[in-house]
This record gives C-alpha cells, sequence and structure tokens, in this order.
C-alpha cells in the first residue's frame, strides 16, 4: 500500500506539473507529429528524487510515437526543468513520462453506455 504524499510532495509536484507543461507547451504541436500533449499529473517520490509525469496525448492514435519522443528528450526536458527550477530545488528530480488512459477509459465507458 502506498503511503500518502507529504505536502512538499505535493507542492513540489505541482510545481513540476506547471514548468513541464509550458516546456512541452513551448515546442508546440508540430514537435510532437500535430499531437496535443498535456501533463495531467506528477507524483514525486518522498526524497524528491524522481518524478513520474503522466501525460495525456491527442490523438490517442499518436500515442506510441509521442512517447518515444518524450522519452527520447528526457535530458533535454530534464535540463530545461533545472533551469526553471533551480532556485526553488537543490536535485532536479529525474523524470519519467508514463501515459495516462484515463481519457481513453471514460471514453472506452461512454461508448458503452450508448449502446
Amino acid at each position: 500500500m502506498e503511503k500518502a504524499a507529504s505536502t512538499r510532495q505535493l507542492k513540489v509536484a505541482r510545481e513540476l506539473q506547471r514548468d513541464l507543461a509550458e516546456i512541452i507547451r513551448s515546442k508546440g504541436m508540430a514537435s510532437f507529429g500535430g499531437a496535443m500533449v498535456t501533463v495531467s499529473e506528477v507524483r514525486v517520490s518522498p526524497d524528491l528524487s524522481s518524478a513520474k509525469v503522466f501525460v495525456s496525448i491527442f490523438p490517442s492514435e499518436k500515442s506510441a510515437a509521442v512517447m518515444d519522443i518524450l522519452n527520447g528528450n528526457i535530458r533535454v526536458y530534464r535540463g530545461e526543468l533545472g533551469h526553471k527550477v533551480a532556485s526553488q530545488l537543490r536535485i532536479v528530480p529525474d523524470i519519467y513520462f508514463l501515459l495516462d488512459t484515463t481519457l481513453d477509459y471514460a471514453e472506452r465507458i461512454e461508448e458503452l453506455l450508448k449502446k
């Protein structure tokens, strides 16, 4: 069972989510093959050394390609994140991109309910 996140973890996660969303938005949709990428959630480890970044991708058919792009450029994103959070954090957390499938799940449930 996972322990509840501390207030510090939640604050850092919110800040990382805001900053990563800005970094990704600044890249533009063209760098992701025309897909829209949204940072839906960030979960930070208790020692603040790593962050799981959940992203939603629309259209979902491009998910695999966009995830490859994101994971291939982790060092770039972490470097840009370091410049943004340098005054707030001593260590820039390692980031791991994970696909957030809640929108697909909700869409599937909606389809089933319409039948």
